[in-house]
């Protein structure tokens, strides 16, 4: 990512009070794909003056001007990560919840043949995978 959350919000003119500072901060630090109540028990850590309405709020604002993307797989809590990241799909624990990042040339280029097959351009799209585990015998 070329372009920190902060800078993106200052960029599109947001007013980046101190709060918000912190909740960019800790979504521009996350390595996973936080909900709402994980972002404020991080940024409370940093400031305990933030409340968890503001946290909504500042999520609210920020995916609404394009900075943040929402995530939603199927567990009632929506999660959040950076919007400009680099192309990648999801698979989702369904034991755990665990949400695991990756990219695969091989699916990349089915798609690209299916939409084209189909008549059309690809422009993007989203995959989630659910799954559980492979229990090994041992």
């Amino acid at each position: 990512m070329s372009e920190t959350i902060i800078a993106k919000c200052e960029r599109s003119g947001l007013r980046m009070t101190e709060q918000r500072r912190v909740i960019a901060k800790v979504l521009q630090n996350a390595n996973d794909h936080p909900d709402v109540e994980e972002l404020y028990a991080r940024a409370a850590a940093i400031d305990p003056n933030i409340s968890i309405a503001t946290v909504y709020r500042t999520v609210k604002l920020f995916e609404e001007s394009g900075i943040l993307d929402k995530l939603e797989f199927g567990d009632g809590r929506a999660r959040y990560e950076a919007a400009d990241r680099e192309h990648h799909d999801h698979l989702i624990d369904m034991n755990s919840g665990k949400v695991i990042e990756f990219c695969d040339p091989e699916i990349e280029a089915l798609q690209e043949r299916i939409a084209n097959k189909l008549g059309y351009t690809l422009k993007g799209h989203r995959l989630e995978l659910y799954g559980v585990p492979i229990r090994k015998d041992d």
